[in-house]
């Protein structure tokens, strides 16, 4: 019996999420119909994180267990080959055998994307969170290392029956915000071992109401002590939300944090 580890990336716009649902498309569905027909196998594969309807991925990691003796690399070639262009498989890797995908993940990093132009090109407007209106980026720049820590983070996430009983406590390694390459660009890039359902769109939401004024940076820890979801800003659009990388280091420095004072 082989582990084979897949580094996906694909274009959420035309799925319902990453999970398995009936009757819908979704990136697990669609790669493990794919792994069956080329395998000749009832294949379940297992990934690294469950992203959303809409969400996108550069970097998400998945593994399935199989007797095929296919080399990994004909594999990738074949999966390509089948798959639609929304999805491709970046690398297969032989892991050992007791390897898995979420539980093994020390960090996962994801990036949100917003579209500063007046104008938002029609290419574009499923891949960015397009808001041309004034927002005070400072301010926002300010608020988002305040995220970094440990905390409990019940207000930024959403009900999830797999997660309700579980402690709500997260770490967080980096948060920041800044200005992206193309300049008419924010970019939120977050770091943390794992993360609640819609955590960081909760997130990215409640620093653009720290854009808008409605809130100011000092609230954020007001609102992680609150511990309810009420109190935290909207919940972000899908489109601009990446997955960027998993990450399976035997260990991670501490989180060097700079909310001391929340």
């Amino acid at each position: 019996m082989r582990n084979l580890k897949l580094t996906l990336a694909y274009d959420g716009s035309e799925f319902y999420g990453w999970q398995i649902q009936p009757d819908r498309p979704t990136v697990q569905g669609t790669v493990a119909d794919t792994l069956r027909k080329i395998t000749q196998e009832k294949t379940w594969l297992y990934g690294a994180a469950r992203t959303d309807a809409g969400v996108h991925a550069l970097g998400q990691v998945a593994h399935f267990k199989t007797r095929t003796q296919i080399p990994a690399d004909n594999l990738q070639r074949a999966l390509n080959s089948l798959l639609p262009a929304t999805i491709r498989v970046l690398a297969v890797d032989e892991v050992p055998v007791d390897f898995h995908a979420r539980w093994h993940a020390a960090a996962k990093t994801y990036r949100y994307r917003i579209l500063r132009a007046t104008i938002c090109p029609p290419f574009e407007w499923r891949q960015v969170y397009h808001y041309p209106f004034p927002l005070d980026e400072d301010a926002m720049a300010r608020a988002a290392p305040l995220f970094e820590g440990e905390h409990d983070f019940s207000s930024f996430g959403s009900w999830d029956p797999e997660e309700e009983e579980k402690s709500k406590t997260r770490t967080v390694f980096s948060s920041r915000l800044e200005r992206g390459l193309e300049k008419q660009e924010l970019v939120y890039t977050v770091r943390g071992r794992s993360f609640l359902r819609h955590m960081v769109r909760k997130m990215v939401g409640t620093l653009l109401d720290v854009g808008k004024g409605r809130f100011q940076p000092e609230d954020i820890g007001r609102i992680l002590e609150a511990r309810d979801r009420s109190q935290a800003g909207p919940t972000a659009p899908p489109e601009g939300l990446y997955l960027v990388s998993v990450d399976y280091p035997d260990e991670l420095p501490p989180a060097q944090s700079r909310a001391d004072s929340v």
